[in-house]
């Protein structure tokens, strides 16, 4: 069934109702099958939607793309030999034998045409061989010949025994012939119901007949702009189609009833029948369907390799934006190293130390932030998937937190191994390891906000904007511009909150908690000052007269300035140095169920 209209006569408004794609509030009314009222659980699980938005994974392959549907809508129970014999089957069905071994592609990368790839995009949610499949405009934006196959493949997908309701603009006369009920909408409402085969009878009956070789559907369209700018509107044509299809239904004695004998069946049964025949493969549970329907065709620990797998794969065949990330950390890497080569432990080199360390940190930060855009990407693709329960939302947060784990791992080693050594950060080995290990748990703190705020913000330019701003917040208030003691109260909230604040605070006592440093001599007590010019003896007599005022001997060796005086200094005396640590990490998984919540509650893929 087609559902004809020009834009904004509520093709798509209709079809989003009876796909349970806007919100029961905005409703009213009933929609129902076999006579029963719909359960939108039972709906989701026996029906597929397919978007105007062809978003797809651009470097898997239309095979691949069709086989991970095939694992995420196919049980378990069906083997692989199956799940690839279906998809070899559907690749036929769909006409896409030629391009089966060829990448779906995007703006950088070359791939499918415009109509395989909407073609593609029909068949990763008819995989499962719904029985309800709702299409929104699948012929939008393809020349004449695309057009007629995507539909082609439609006709036969609803020969096979399914229920095919698509809204389309404005078909050709090839593509009416393949279209077995039509109806024709104007602000709403319904002008004319029935095959498109009656419309030449229809429209002579209201007195203006459609002139030989013309579409039916042109004609039509434009006979309803014209009414439409009349003062009666429609009004008229409404009328005719009510009195029209009444006096219809008499002329073949209510005839009507014959189509209603099908709907005798109680839905479960019809559901149980329609599985039985091939539609919904569940893997042959056959009998419980009667009864029940599943929710998900796989466990949770299925979803979460299938899932794994596919990340992994695009990923690996986009190795430029894992390199851009590498690279900004190696060069950030290099211009630390060379900018605070081999500090010492001077009163210079402790404040060096503060900066070099503040840099390093703020850079992690920033480079997780070039995640967004991603994110953002595979939201549409998530929310498409999820909307008919192709898997759980469960189970793509943790497959994409797991497959970020390695390329995370990888950014801080090199981080790691870049500055530690060069800059001369202290600690040895054990430091290095707990260096690395800070290192790690923020990037991983970085990427789980990143994550967020692809969750809560949609729009790539608002994410990325109000990430990066806040971020910069994050280190302003972290305590290395403004120490916490000096901070106004209204912002200590914020500097509790600051992702920056853990690991700088848990490197800051990994590089001074050694008590064998000394970070100001007596001598150097001088140094940035104006006294700095002051001849040897001069210091020495100066410092004998401050130690005599204190009430202690001070010369030029003694140590004034300890790594806990620095600690101390900044604000640094609450947590331990390995509480830090686990408060990074524990931002992080904080940051993820965020994430996961803000998928739960604000990708319901429904309209107002």
């Amino acid at each position: 069934m087609a559902i004809l209209g020009a834009s904004g006569s509520g093709k798509s408004t209709l079809i989003d109702a009876l796909a349970n794609r806007i919100s029961k509030q905005s409703l009213k009314g009933s929609i129902t099958l076999n006579g029963e009222v719909l359960d939108s659980d039972v709906l989701k699980v026996i029906s597929a939607y397919v978007m105007q938005d062809d978003l797809l994974f651009p470097m898997l392959t239309v095979e691949e793309t069709l086989m991970f549907s095939a694992e995420f809508r196919l049980p378990r129970s069906v083997s692989k030999s199956k799940k690839k014999a279906r998809v070899q089957a559907l690749i036929d069905q769909l006409g896409l034998r030629n391009a089966a071994k060829t990448v779906i592609g995007d703006e950088g990368h070359r791939g499918v045409s415009g109509g395989e790839r909407r073609r593609v995009f029909i068949g990763i949610d008819i995989i499962h061989d719904p029985i309800l499949l709702f299409l929104d405009e699948p012929t939008s934006g393809l020349d004449s010949t695309s057009a007629f196959m995507v539909v082609k493949v439609l006709q036969r997908i609803a020969e096979s025994g399914s229920v095919v309701i698509m809204s389309i603009h404005q078909p050709s006369s090839r593509i009416l012939g393949l279209i077995d009920r039509l109806i024709i909408l104007s602000q709403g409402r319904t002008l004319y119901s029935g095959s498109p085969s009656n419309l030449p009878q229809f429209f002579s009956d209201f007195g203006h007949p459609i002139p030989n070789n013309e579409n039916p559907s042109e004609f039509a369209l434009d006979l309803i702009r014209e009414l439409e700018g009349t003062s009666s509107g429609t009004q008229i044509l409404f009328e005719f189609n009510k009195s029209w299809k009444a006096s219809s239904m008499d002329d073949n004695g209510g005839d009507d009833t014959i189509s209603n004998r099908r709907y005798t069946l109680p839905l479960k049964d019809a559901i149980a029948k329609s599985i039985s025949r091939g539609k919904l493969v569940f893997g042959g549970n056959g009998a419980n369907h009667s009864s029940s329907v599943p929710s998900f065709a796989n466990p949770f620990y299925i979803e979460l390799m299938v899932l794994s797998k596919r990340l992994l794969t695009n990923s690996r065949r986009i190795p430029a934006k894992f390199a851009v990330r590498l690279g900004t950390i190696i060069v950030t890497g290099i211009v630390l190293a060379t900018m605070f080569w081999q500090l010492d432990d001077s009163p210079a080199g402790a404040q060096e130390r503060l900066g070099c360390i503040s840099i390093s940190i703020a850079t992690i930060f920033f480079n997780c932030i070039t995640e967004v855009p991603t994110f953002i990407q595979e939201r549409y693709i998530f929310m498409r998937e999820t909307a008919y329960n192709a898997y759980r939302r469960s189970s793509y947060v943790l497959a994409r937190s797991l497959t970020h784990i390695p390329l995370l791992f990888n950014l801080s080693v090199t981080l790691s191994l870049i500055t530690f050594w060069t800059v001369g950060l202290a600690g040895g080995v054990p430091g290095f390891l707990f260096f690395f290990v800070t290192i790690l748990a923020s990037f991983w703190a970085g990427s789980s906000f990143a994550a967020f705020i692809s969750g809560l913000i949609p729009d790539v330019f608002l994410a990325f904007v109000s990430g990066i701003a806040i971020f910069s917040y994050f280190l302003f208030l972290c305590g290395f511009l403004v120490a916490r003691d000096r901070l106004p109260k209204y912002w200590l909230w914020f500097h509790y909150i600051s992702l920056v604040k853990y690991p700088y605070e848990a490197i800051l006592q990994n590089e001074f908690l050694d008590p064998t440093k000394c970070f100001v001599l007596g001598v150097q007590l001088f140094d940035q000052s104006a006294l700095a010019t002051l001849p040897a003896p001069v210091k020495s007599e100066l410092l004998k007269s401050l130690g005599r005022v204190v009430g202690r001997n001070i010369t030029s060796s003694t140590c004034l300035t300890t790594g806990k005086d620095i600690l101390k200094q900044q604000g640094i005396v609450e947590l331990s140095k390995w509480k830090c640590v686990w408060v990074t990490v524990a931002w992080g998984f904080f940051f993820r169920i965020l994430f996961y919540l803000t998928l739960l509650f604000g990708s319901k893929n429904k309209r107002k």
